[in-house]
């Protein structure tokens, strides 16, 4: 009959199989050095600086900044570098979203009656409805992503508004924020234009907006369709 080790005995082995694995933990780590948190995070995802195309600077990965003065074809955006400027688009105006009475005893009715007039003769009341329209359209459009901006930075009126081409991705593919809304009726033709980024002349791409009008009636969207 085998006799148990007395405690004694066992004591020391316990002590030496506890020292064999420390031992061994810490060869481990002293080959595999811990990383710390600021090496493990992914990388932050940068926007190239703007670039230059022509007459234009082109800014990637821009975002809409809040305002109250934000619109269909007016509104501040963010630039990657931080910095906020009102964009105004090219070529298009869409109505106002809102009977508005100024100082003086100025207002934008008359500006409203003209709108309608353009937009295929509807209601001054009806205007502003589409107003409203391109409103929610065009912010939320840019708050749904990034976008791209194409400014010379000419403001016409000198009131620090920029007249720019916006660049937004519809269904994987990029599109001008004035060519959707003048092809879903929410803008007339009407206010400053310019040649493309890519050189398309100023003309042939009024030709091209107008095209879309001419679909945006065939369709009744937006305006047409009162």
């Amino acid at each position: 009959m085998s006799r148990r080790p007395s405690r004694s005995a066992v004591i020391p082995i316990l002590i030496l199989a506890a020292a064999i694995v420390l031992w061994a933990i810490d060869t481990y780590r002293q080959a595999s050095p811990t990383r710390t948190v600021a090496e493990t995070r992914e990388p932050a995802e940068t926007s190239p600086p703007p670039s230059k195309t022509g007459r234009y600077e082109t800014f990637q990965g821009c975002t809409l900044a809040p305002d109250r003065g934000n619109d269909g074809d007016s509104f501040r955006v963010k630039l990657p570098d931080g910095r906020t400027e009102i964009i105004r688009l090219y070529f298009v105006d869409t109505p106002e979203s809102a009977f508005k009475s100024y100082g003086g005893g100025e207002n934008n009715h008359r500006r409203i009656d003209q709108q309608a007039a353009d937009m295929g003769g509807i209601t001054p009341q009806q205007a502003v409805e589409i107003g409203k329209k391109a409103k929610s359209f065009t912010l939320a459009t840019l708050e749904k992503s990034h976008f791209t901006i194409h400014t010379g930075w000419d403001s016409p009126f000198d009131d620090k508004r920029y007249h720019a081409f916006i660049e937004v991705t519809v269904q994987g593919r990029p599109r001008f924020l004035h060519e959707l809304l003048v092809e879903k009726g929410l803008a007339r033709i009407h206010t400053k234009g310019a040649p493309l980024p890519d050189g398309t002349s100023e003309r042939k791409h009024e030709d091209r907006l107008f095209k879309l009008q001419s679909i945006a009636k065939a369709n009744e969207s937006g305006a047409w369709g009162l």
